[in-house]
């Protein structure tokens, strides 16, 4: 399996002739979804479900479909019978992948806010996408995605969620918020104390991890 890193939250998975995108968002580049027919989405907020993206990719590929919580397929009523709605517990089947789906709610930034639907994507049991939260899911995992930067992040949260998952390796996600001395310390410290083997993927480059 080849992950390959786009802006900001956006993965893509490719596997022989399969290929997965999850949260192609308007951080992320357009060609993420180049020759996609499915994607899964962790939660509506724009910076991980580009409406405009999806909406296009849709008209040009009836076979389309995006995986989402039922509160983001209601947020975006363009995309029609293209917006499918998962919950947490759900197992299903996307571009020949299994995923599973955990978690259930975006991390709190202040006074609940924003208090919206956010689901996890473990995928064929290798690599985890938890979206907008810190939520440790109940079986192992290979690959961690590990969120970076947010106004409802801070480091020591980040180290605990790492160690308590206790990856084979990650690679950060959602540093669309940082620059390069932020991405730098942030790497430092998960190299430092994060526990397991971690590495930063350059923008549009890849990593085999499987």
């Amino acid at each position: 399996m080849i992950l390959i890193k786009y802006g900001h939250a956006c993965v893509r998975l490719e596997t022989d002739d399969r290929v997965l995108v999850i949260d192609p968002g308007t951080f992320s580049e357009a060609e993420a979804l180049d020759g996609v027919d499915e994607v899964l989405v962790t939660h509506e907020h724009p910076d991980h479900l580009d409406v405009a993206k999806l909406v296009a990719a849709s008209r040009h590929n009836s076979a389309f479909r995006a995986y989402m919580p039922s509160a983001a397929v209601e947020s975006v009523p363009e995309l029609g019978g293209a917006a499918v709605a998962v919950e947490t517990g759900q197992r299903f089947t996307a571009a020949g992948f299994a995923v599973d789906v955990v978690g259930g709610a975006h991390a709190e930034i202040y006074d609940g806010l924003p208090g919206c639907a956010n689901v996890g994507f473990v995928v064929d049991g290798a690599v985890y996408h938890p979206g907008d939260s810190l939520f440790v899911p109940p079986s192992p995992v290979e690959t961690l995605l590990v969120p970076a930067a947010a106004p409802w992040l801070k480091l020591s949260e980040v180290l605990d969620f790492v160690r308590a998952v206790r990856p084979q390796r990650a690679f950060p996600i959602h540093d669309a918020m940082l620059n390069e001395l932020g991405q730098e310390n942030f790497d430092n410290w998960l190299n430092f104390k994060g526990g397991t083997e971690y590495a930063r993927i350059p923008v549009g480059e890849s990593v085999k991890i499987r």
